[in-house]
C-alpha cells in the first residue's frame, strides 16, 4: 500500500491532532470528486479503555468522525485551501448512517468519500468505511466551509 499523502501531508490538512486524528494516510484523490483514506485501529487507541473493557469496539461515532475527516482532506485539497488560510470545514450534518460490523482492535478502515454536490458553502459527500473489503458504515455527510478568527 503506497499513500499519496502520509501523515505528515494530512497533518497540513486537517486542523485534528492525536488523539483525535483519525485518518493515517492517503491512498487515492481525484480532486473535487472522491478520496480514498485509511485508519489504522489499534488496541492503544485511547477510547478502547472504556468501550468497553472486555470487549474492545471503535465506537460508531468515531468511525463517522474519520469519515468527515477524509471528506475534509477532499475539500480542502479541492478548494486549494488549508487550515492555517483560516479555513474550516465542519461537520454539519448526517443522514442515513448504518452501521454493518464492528470495527475492533487489529482492522484497518478504508475511507471511501464521494462529492455529491455544492450549494454555497455546503458540501454533501457520500461516505463509506470498508474493513477487509467488507461494509462497516455508510453515511451521507454534509460539511460546511467558515472561516476562524
Amino acid at each position: 500500500m503506497k499513500f499519496i499523502m502520509d501523515i505528515h501531508e494530512v497533518m497540513k490538512y486537517l486542523p485534528h491532532r492525536p488523539p483525535f486524528l483519525l485518518v493515517d494516510g492517503v491512498l487515492e484523490m481525484k480532486e473535487g470528486e472522491s478520496l480514498v483514506a485509511v485508519k489504522n485501529v489499534t488496541m492503544n487507541e485511547p477510547f478502547f479503555v472504556g468501550h468497553f473493557p472486555n470487549h474492545p469496539v471503535m465506537p460508531g461515532v468515531l468511525i463517522v468522525e474519520a469519515l468527515a475527516q477524509a471528506a475534509g482532506i477532499l475539500a480542502y485539497k479541492s478548494t486549494n485551501t488549508l487550515p492555517s488560510d483560516g479555513v474550516l470545514y465542519l461537520f454539519a450534518g448526517i443522514d442515513n448512517v448504518r452501521f454493518r460490523r464492528v470495527v475492533l482492535p487489529g482492522d484497518q478502515l478504508r475511507l471511501e468519500v464521494k462529492f455529491l454536490w455544492q450549494k454555497r458553502e455546503i458540501w454533501k459527500l457520500e461516505s463509506k468505511a470498508y474493513v477487509d473489503g467488507e461494509l462497516a458504515c455508510s453515511a451521507d455527510l454534509l460539511s460546511a466551509r467558515t472561516r476562524r478568527g
